[in-house]
């Protein structure tokens, strides 16, 4: 369903970005799995979330999300800009899933906005998810232990690298 939205909204000019516990999901090799897909537009200028392409998949918006019939996943645009934390996203990546595009956050960056929740909210969930997507993906654990530093979170990054090495077979 990701691929399908992102792809709409691609073709209607909108770049979507996939990020929170949906990009936990993909790269967690279904691990996780998330009850929203969170799109954070690439470059935030039109103010609102595109309704066209959303309502033309067939999806209705309820409050703040869109829901569709035949899904138990709903659709979330946080308002951006694309960031983890205090550091803006100018890259990501974009899958191939049957012919459609995908724009998602890079492992590395999947991890981050996942462990900013942990950071800030204290949200256990989010460093599990952390966890899942550090195990079965590349990820640049320099980037994620510097960013955590600028964060002031070094103390629960040094929890989530510890729990990685245990899991990882390390001491």
């Amino acid at each position: 369903m990701a691929a399908i939205v992102c792809s709409a909204l691609d073709a209607a000019g909108h770049t979507a970005v996939l990020t929170g516990g949906g990009a936990a999901t993909v790269y967690s090799s279904g691990a996780y799995q998330s009850r929203d897909l969170d799109f954070v537009f690439a470059f935030w200028s039109e103010g609102a979330v595109p309704e066209a392409p959303l309502l033309d998949l067939g999806f209705r918006r309820e409050g703040q999300s869109y829901v569709h019939p035949l899904s138990p996943l709903t659709l979330d645009f946080p308002t951006g800009p694309l960031a983890v934390g205090e550091d803006l996203i100018t890259r990501w990546d974009t899958l191939s899933v049957e012919n459609r595009k995908l724009h998602i956050l890079s492992p590395t960056d999947c991890v981050r906005d996942r462990l900013s929740a942990f950071y800030h909210w204290n949200d256990f969930s989010s460093l599990e998810q952390a966890l899942l997507v550090a195990r079965e993906q590349p990820v640049d654990l320099e980037v994620i232990r510097e960013w955590s530093v600028r964060e002031g979170c070094a103390d629960k990054a040094d929890l989530f690298l510890a729990r990685l090495a245990q899991s990882q077979g390390g001491v």
